[in-house]
């Protein structure tokens, strides 16, 4: 290992003085490498603190550009970098935070076709996604590849974090969620909110596991899975352990090289002409059905209270997919209805519970008020 440099010695000094890192173990953490997927909530404090620390090598695994909604909480971007990729304003700030830093940028969506290439360079991987088929693939190839996988969750105002590694004697995240929820039955951030200092907690508990795994030091989350509540300000830990019939990290696994997550997650690929999808219209349908009532077609906003108190559009009614289990009945299965949300995605989940109601008459509004706000009416408030 190379010796630390006069301005590295002076750079680290706090770290240094720790018996447990002394100039060993600041060697240790210059000469590990991270793969970090994600730049956004939880990857930014991860990034940061990481790179603040001396982390030798980071990659960036993110093919996403800077919106003025991810600045309530991913703070490696600022105002001025809305609209450029995410993965160079994360290079950008994190050049700023240490020089000495390498900063590998994958401005790619990381997929089963190139997951294996991008994780095995590096040491540890960090997983910073939101989505349950890149969680299941970053799982599924760190395993193949015997790589530390830190993870990490946020929703609204909970979080969770632990470090799935096999090789090291803990399980898998398949030991702990063998299958996915059924899609769309768990919410996104985008639909469900999230508490913009949150993935700040969850970010830093994951950076700090990163450089116990770097130091070989301490207790790290390996068979562990620490949840926190931030409205309580409470942790709970849970024993995790190794699933003896996982199909990825047992003795005899039945998943020996990556698959079709999207397919495995349940999820369907949208049409890439969208009036393939005969489930849904555009919004200046939607507009043409309420400026002539005599179509005789009602628009329903199936979005929630709070978010109808932000945004609406005017003469249309609410009911809120949450309780269109209990309330369907208040709608008439012989009238065409058509149904708008924030984006269109929790419309068609409406949508396909009205089918199954009877409802044969039923539309869900592509892009919902978002759309309606971009191509009808920009004075309507996007959030």
């Amino acid at each position: 290992m190379i010796d630390l440099t006069n301005e590295e010695i002076r750079r680290y000094s706090r770290h240094l003085i720790l018996p447990e890192v002394g100039m060993a173990g600041q060697r240790k953490i210059r000469n590990t490498s991270v793969l970090c997927i994600g730049a956004g909530g939880l990857g930014s404090p991860i990034a940061m603190y990481l790179a603040a620390a001396g982390v030798g090598k980071i990659g960036l695994v993110d093919f996403d550009t800077v919106d003025v909604s991810n600045l309530q909480r991913q703070i490696l971007h600022t105002d001025a970098d809305v609209g450029r990729s995410k993965a160079e304003s994360a290079q950008e700030t994190i050049a700023g935070i240490n020089p000495n830093v390498e900063v590998a940028l994958h401005k790619t969506r990381i997929s089963s076709e190139n997951a294996l290439d991008l994780i095995a360079p590096y040491d540890i991987v960090v997983d910073g996604t939101d989505n349950f088929p890149t969680r299941y693939l970053t799982n599924d190839a760190c395993v193949l590849l015997k790589k530390p996988n830190v993870y990490g969750s946020i929703f609204r105002f909970e979080g969770q974090a632990s470090v799935f590694a096999p090789h090291l004697g803990g399980p898998c995240y398949r030991c702990l969620y063998p299958e996915p929820p059924p899609p769309g039955m768990v919410p996104s951030c985008a639909e469900g909110g999230v508490l913009g200092v949150l993935p700040g907690i969850i970010g830093c508990i994951q950076a700090t596991e990163i450089l116990k795994l770097a130091l070989g030091k301490g207790s790290t989350l390996i068979g562990r899975l620490l949840l926190f509540n931030a409205l309580d300000m409470k942790f709970r830990e849970l024993k995790l352990r190794k699933d003896p019939k996982c199909p990825l990290c047992s003795a005899n696994p039945s998943i020996t090289a990556l698959i079709d997550y999207e397919q495995f997650c349940g999820i369907v690929p949208e049409p890439k002409n969208p009036s393939e999808n005969p489930d849904e219209v555009t919004v200046q349908d939607m507009k043409k059905a309420l400026d002539n009532p005599s179509l005789g077609i009602r628009v329903v906003d199936v979005r929630e209270p709070d978010e109808y108190a932000i945004a609406h559009v005017k003469g249309v009614p609410q009911l809120p997919l949450s309780v269109l289990p209990q309330r369907f009945t208040d709608l008439d299965p012989n009238v065409q209805y058509y149904l708008h949300c924030k984006g269109g995605v929790r419309s068609l989940k409406a949508l396909r519970f009205l089918r199954e109601q009877g409802f044969k008459y039923v539309k869900s509004v592509k892009g919902g008020i978002g759309a309606w706000s971009d191509q009808i009416d920009a004075s309507v408030p996007k959030y």
